[in-house]
């Protein structure tokens, strides 16, 4: 049976404090089923009780307060339900981010594995590309999707690719927080490839690197830039070229991401053609 309690009593059902309850009130979250019209006591229903539970759970998971008012508002269990997996993907999104920065932090407070800096004079390549502007932020998905791409175009043509992928990141990416990203894929000279019109076929230019190997998560590589490029500052000069990076081995090859080896190429001279 359905009975109604004072505002004092729900609060006590639902450990909402009298305050809260009110606050919810006044933004139309939760509102008393009944008001006295001559004292003003609210007055709320035992039905209730289980809302203020999904409430509480909802802003100890920090949902903002609308998102939670369209939950509540949800005209069937089904839209409810999506709402509330959505949030729930967002937190995990976001744990797993906080947990990567803390193993990140974690590594910085080990001792770093010597620098081990290799030249390599590498000739011009023909690549499929894929050429845009992408964000710091935005670089993992956009990286995704252009490597997919490539990928898929190659195997529709029946392309088998000729070296190692990797992607080339301006000097604006990095300067700017966004700028010109190559995805690339080098080819045959003879591959004959229908392209889709994201994609182009292109020559990275000769050039002589400076290379240093990063082994783990691509979110860790600035540590190996530091060191490279800093190595490069003290022992040569660098070309205000883009970087070249070149995947060993990366998210198409191993699942887990402490796996990756990723060359990290510091453009040092041209190579005569």
């Amino acid at each position: 049976m359905t009975a109604t309690v004072s505002i004092g009593e729900f609060a006590r059902l639902t450990y909402f404090s009298v305050k809260a309850l009110r606050y919810y009130h006044d933004i139309e979250l939760l509102e008393p089923v009944a008001i006295d019209p001559g004292s003003g006591y609210r007055r709320y229903s035992t039905d209730q009780v289980a809302q203020a539970h999904l409430i509480r759970r909802l802003r100890e998971l920090d949902m903002p307060l609308p998102e939670i008012k369209a939950v509540l508002a949800a005209p069937d269990a089904g839209t409810r339900d999506a709402a509330l997996r959505a949030h729930l993907a967002r937190m995990e999104s976001e744990l797993q981010r906080t947990r990567d920065v803390v193993a990140s932090l974690r590594a910085l407070l080990t001792p770093a594995d010597p620098l081990v800096v290799q030249y390599r004079s590498i000739p011009a390549l023909r690549v499929l590309a894929f050429i845009d502007t992408a964000t710091k932020a935005t670089v993992g998905p956009w990286c995704d999707s252009a490597f997919s791409l490539l990928y898929e175009t190659l195997a529709a043509a029946r392309v088998a690719p000729a070296g190692i992928a990797g992607a080339t990141y301006s000097m604006e990416f990095f300067a700017d927080e966004a700028g010109e990203v190559v995805a690339f894929v080098p080819i045959p000279a003879d591959a004959r490839i229908d392209l889709p019109e994201e994609l182009s076929l292109t020559e990275l230019p000769a050039r002589r690197f400076a290379i240093a190997v990063h082994n783990g998560p691509f979110d860790d590589s600035d540590r190996t830039y530091g060191a490279l490029g800093s190595y490069v500052a003290e022992n040569d000069s660098a070309l205000a070229e883009p970087v070249r990076e070149l995947y060993l081995i990366g998210p198409g090859d191993v699942d887990d991401p402490r796996d990756y080896r990723t060359e990290i190429c510091w453009p040092i001279g041209l190579l005569q053609q």
